[in-house]
């Protein structure tokens, strides 16, 4: 019998973003222009955690593009220089040691099913960083989502900026920069403001401690694992 949750992420995933979906797209091209592309070079390799419809992978300019996702449908939307790896993030990742510059995740880690799982993940990621690499995490934090952050099905695990530097740093990582705030919570149901507004508030950190609601973190691999 075949595993039904790939296909009841399709569905939940459908439902929640198609009515948002061009938007989306549009806000993550300024983001990855205006904000991510500085923590990746263009001449490395990148894997999306938790791809999605690609609106990371599918705009960071890079050599080498990974998406990784158990959604079945996140494959038909990503380019053609993207390699698709369907399956479980927490467990032996298609990659080799080494392999990555950068691991970037959003919005990914709270619907993984306990800290087990994301500790799993964690070791993955520090075998396929290269030494220096970077894994870049940005997620809703349960310090001011509060109970919205409840609003979704697929929400199980809570994370603070401070939960998740500390298990990545017991991992053998160093945080090299992390903010409590820095994007608003989420774009379903919310005004979709004007895509210069979003470029101008990805540039003024002080508007992060007014409206954000997701951390963001950034790990830097170690020479030698902790």
């Amino acid at each position: 019998m075949s595993d039904p949750l790939p296909a009841e992420l399709a569905r939940v995933y459908g439902n929640r973003f198609e009515p948002v979906r061009e938007y989306r797209r549009c806000v993550w091209q300024v983001l990855v222009k205006n904000f991510f592309q500085q923590f990746v070079p263009e001449e490395g390799a990148v894997l999306d955690l938790g791809c999605g419809y690609g609106e990371f992978i599918n705009n960071v300019k890079a050599a080498t593009k990974f998406g990784m996702d158990l959604n079945p449908n996140s494959k038909a939307n990503l380019e053609s220089d993207v390699k698709f790896l369907e399956q479980d993030c927490s467990s032996q990742w298609q990659l080799a040691d080494g392999q990555l510059d950068v691991v970037f995740t959003s919005n990914f880690f709270e619907h993984l099913p306990d800290k087990a799982s994301l500790g799993k993940t964690f070791e993955q990621a520090f075998r396929c960083l290269r030494p220096g690499g970077r894994l870049i995490a940005l997620g809703p934090n349960i310090k001011f989502t509060r109970g919205r952050y409840w609003d979704f099905w697929d929400h199980y695990l809570p994370l603070t900026e401070a939960s998740l530097s500390e298990g990545l740093v017991v991992r053998g990582f160093e945080i090299e920069r992390c903010y409590a705030q820095f994007l608003p919570y989420t774009m379903v149901g919310a005004p979709q403001y004007p895509l210069w507004c979003v470029a101008a508030y990805v540039r003024c950190s002080w508007l992060w401690r007014l409206k954000g609601a997701q951390f963001l973190v950034i790990a830097r691999k170690t020479q030698r694992k902790a």
